[in-house]
């Protein structure tokens, strides 16, 4: 019983850091591309990764881990970020975080292919009675709704699914800041020589709320957020940590306040 309360204490710290991604995305890509926003906040990342790796003297994952370790890079080091940073020039971060709430089933469904999950069928009663909310609540948006962004964040949500169900496997047998800062290192490469070939033209003109977005989603939701949602699912089961209450309304309700204080929103 501990074990899991301590679980789901970990996981809802992730899910309060993990809020304020969406709005901080949103205006990062006002001054950078997506494609730079993606390399750049995973290169930042990772070098900070690799630096608690190096100073606490972690031991290198075994070789039979690094194909894990990739699906949870795919997945939450590129797949995500970059779609949700894609999303977003489509349309408003509130109206991504309502499509949020499809992440929860999303994760459960992975949770059971990849990591032998055996949710509860309450959970996925009330999983597709909020998923089918949500998506009903979505289409009926029409005035911040767009096509592409909202089948950008559905594929977005679906990576960042199956980057959560794998890392959670991963997180019992390394832990859970071990799996993101290593599935960091191993992106580092690509990130690097992405970041480096779409710098931008012109730095002047990037504005200080820009690099404060910059800066959040880079070792907050990159890293920070990681250390103790991975915890989470490794020390309780997945559905428990995505159902309905304690992911999708937690990560919802604190994100629409990140989200109001933005133009418009």
């Amino acid at each position: 019983m501990q074990r899991t309360t301590d679980g789901w204490g970990s996981g809802l710290l992730g899910v309060i850091i993990f809020s304020g991604s969406l709005p901080a995305t949103r205006i990062a890509v006002g001054g950078f591309t997506p494609l730079f926003l993606t390399s750049a906040r995973a290169v930042i990342a990772a070098l900070l990764g690799a630096a608690l790796l190096g100073v606490l003297r972690q031991k290198r994952p075994a070789s039979s881990d690094l194909g894990s370790l990739a699906i949870v890079a795919l997945g939450v080091v590129i797949g995500f970020p970059l779609l949700t940073a894609l999303a977003l020039q489509h349309i408003t971060s509130a109206h991504s975080i309502v499509l949020i709430g499809l992440l929860p089933l999303a994760t459960a469904i992975f949770g059971v292919l990849r990591g032998g999950e055996r949710p509860r069928p309450a959970f996925w009663l009330f999983s597709t009675i909020g998923s089918l909310s949500v998506a009903g609540f979505a289409l009926s948006q029409s005035g911040s709704a767009s096509l592409t962004g909202d089948l950008l964040m559905v594929a977005a949500i679906l990576l960042c699914g199956l980057g959560y169900a794998e890392g959670a496997t991963l997180s019992r047998r390394l832990g859970g800041w071990q799996v993101i800062s290593w599935a960091l290192v191993l992106a580092l490469p690509v990130m690097a020589i992405v970041a480096l070939a779409t710098l931008p033209g012109a730095w002047s003109g990037i504005g200080l709320p820009v690099w404060a977005g910059l800066a959040y989603v880079s070792v907050f939701s990159m890293l920070v957020g990681f250390v103790f949602w991975y915890r989470g699912l490794a020390l309780s089961p997945v559905s428990d940590n995505c159902s309905c209450s304690s992911h999708s309304s937690g990560w919802r309700s604190p994100a629409c306040c990140w989200a109001s204080p933005s133009p418009g929103r």
